[in-house]
């Protein structure tokens, strides 16, 4: 009798190890598209949209975070992506000006309950107010989600921290941490975003400081498959990453899980999708 029920334990822990390995993960994508400027020559948005758009279609992306969108750039997104959708505003008036830092979600996979985007300063709820030491407004958009095909509820949220301000940057991995516990409580998150900062500058310190109760964790580093692709993920155009450092991430709470990770760096004849590689990770909600 008790080796039966040894049997029927090992059976029912390997059958939820299986139920558990056989959910599908969420293709999460973080990618900082480099806003439309004409002086950019032939790395212009309008020679590189499709090649952006090839990548977030060939990686199946179900949530893809992007940085520097701006207004007719979102729109170009919408039309070469026909099965997304997407949340966020411009961040200097708080609708179509200035640049995105939205969230664009498979409309197949996924269902948007609840939207927001606030400011990283002193007055979150200031649309254009400018954090600190800032050169820029600078902004998260988050949204609430719900898995069509699990039914599981998570978190998204996605940002841009500011390039020059070293105050604005501590500030806001502060701020990010408050309002990720204040937003999302205890339920699965996922962070997306060009933070600006290599990991061993203040606001990555801050963010994943695992003293704090509220910190974040890295995803490239708790992925099941190693990382794959180069570490860094600003290429400036140039034939390779400028340096071995990311600047942006993707970030996990409460319990998620990442199966892979990676740089995305391919080329079409020596041409880049972006000044920046996209970083690409999946994941389970728990």
């Amino acid at each position: 009798m008790r080796t039966l029920k040894i049997i029927l334990l090992v059976s029912l822990t390997m059958t939820a190890m299986l139920n558990v390995n056989a959910q599908p993960p969420l293709n999460v994508m973080t990618f900082n598209l480099r806003l439309n400027v004409a002086s950019d020559s032939l790395n212009a948005w309008p020679y590189r949209k499709d090649l952006v758009a090839s990548q977030i279609n060939f990686f199946d992306v179900h949530i893809l975070g992007v940085q520097e969108a701006l207004y007719d750039q979102m729109l170009d997104m919408q039309h070469l992506l026909p099965r997304y959708k997407s949340v966020g505003v411009g961040r200097e008036d708080g609708k179509t000006k200035g640049e995105f830092s939205a969230i664009f979600y498979d409309t197949a996979r996924l269902k948007c309950l609840k939207d927001e985007t606030f400011w990283l300063s002193q007055t979150p709820s200031v649309a254009g107010s400018i954090g600190w030491d800032a050169a820029l407004p600078r902004i998260v958009t988050w949204c609430y989600f719900e898995d069509k095909i699990t039914h599981k509820k998570f978190y998204a949220f996605n940002t841009h921290f500011d390039h020059l301000g070293k105050v604005a940057g501590a500030e806001s991995a502060r701020l990010l941490l408050q309002q990720v516990k204040t937003i999302a409580g205890k339920l699965p998150v996922i962070v997306t975003g060009d933070f600006n900062s290599a990991p061993s500058d203040e606001p990555i310190k801050i963010i994943v400081d695992t003293n704090n109760p509220d910190h974040l964790t890295d995803s490239k580093f708790i992925s099941q498959q190693p990382h794959y692709g180069p570490d860094g993920t600003f290429n400036a155009f140039g034939p390779k990453e400028v340096d071995d450092d990311p600047i942006d991430y993707i970030f996990i709470k409460n319990n998620c899980r990442v199966l892979k990770h990676g740089t995305i760096s391919e080329s079409w004849r020596g041409r880049f999708s972006s000044d920046h590689f996209p970083v690409l990770a999946e994941i389970i909600i728990p």
